[in-house]
């Protein structure tokens, strides 16, 4: 069985870009003892108001969304790409639906007050400190407002404060 281990943001060694961009992460978050994740492509990671942060982002009729508008607490799960599918199911697949954690056979665990998946490779627990709509008239480029928000479904972004990164040992 695999342990993990903590390490502090700064030694995270994988390019966020790919992380985020390209290999995905699941957003997940608890409420009266269910929880709930999606995947997520948008966002990243960095420094704001002196703190390591992540942000992300979540249009609103996304179920997750209200478990992260009730909770303090939210993590990212970070797998490698035997999990693709499973990723791919919780993008497309609503947990008001189904239950996606069930149906996939992920186990969640629990770290600082939020769910995470045992069977990522890596796990930022994270604080809630900001969650604000994206506001349609700041966008400056109106482009990305005609391709991206042709419903006006405006993401709303979370910024969390890194509490906790978990890295699982190599097998």
């Amino acid at each position: 069985m695999s342990q993990f281990y903590e390490i502090t943001p700064e030694q995270i060694e994988k390019n966020p870009f790919t992380m985020i961009g390209k290999e995905w992460m699941l957003i997940a978050a608890e409420t009266d003892g269910k929880a709930n994740a999606m995947t997520a492509s948008w966002g990243g990671v960095g420094v704001l108001w002196n703190k390591n942060v992540v942000f992300g982002f979540v249009r609103p009729q996304r179920y997750t969304k209200e478990f992260l508008d009730t909770e303090d607490r939210f993590s990212l799960t970070f797998f490698n790409e035997s999990y693709k599918k499973d990723l791919q199911y919780f993008g497309t697949v609503s947990g008001r639906d189904e239950d996606k954690i069930a149906k996939t056979g992920l186990c969640v665990k629990h770290a600082e007050g939020a769910p995470y998946f045992e069977e990522g490779n890596l796990v930022i627990i994270c604080k809630k400190l900001y969650a604000g709509t994206i506001d349609p008239d700041a966008i400056i480029a109106p482009d990305i407002d005609a391709k991206i928000y042709p419903d006006k479904d405006y993401h709303t972004v979370y910024i969390g404060e890194i509490v906790k990164v978990l890295m699982k040992t190599q097998e």
